[in-house]
């Protein structure tokens, strides 16, 4: 499979393909002319870049873990380091998480503290209706 391809299929931008590459987590076959040929292996691999990346990890962290996955599920053989990274990267997140439900009620007590009028109500109900 040509860039583009394994693109449209693993939902992986060919920018970042190019990246991930350059940063060691795909190692597509080069053609003697040097084009990037992927197997269907990449194409899976891919996949699993992009689930780890929409989870927020870093790639270093998709360098500890990438070696450790089995299937596209959650399903990990051991390996050194993997409960220590998947504990710092839940913390991680569990921080995030809490960080943004304290910028939610800051905005949302902004926002209670405006005084209504007949636009703003209108625009809520159109939303909420939409």
């Amino acid at each position: 499979m040509q860039i583009g391809e394994i693109s449209v299929r693993s939902g992986v931008s060919v920018r970042m393909l190019r990246f991930y590459e350059a940063e060691g987590l795909l190692r597509p076959h080069r053609t003697e002319s040097g084009y990037r040929d992927y197997s269907q292996d990449d194409l899976e691999e891919a996949r699993r870049i992009r689930q780890l990346a929409d989870a927020g990890l870093t790639v270093e962290a998709m360098h500890d873990l990438l070696p450790c996955i089995i299937s596209p599920e959650p399903t990990f053989h051991p390996c050194d380091r993997l409960r220590a990274r998947l504990e710092a990267e839940v913390a991680k997140l569990d921080r995030k998480l809490s960080e943004m439900e304290r910028s939610r009620a800051q905005i949302a007590a902004y926002l209670d503290g405006l005084p209504r009028d007949e636009w703003r109500d209108t625009a809520i109900l159109r939303s909420e209706t939409a």
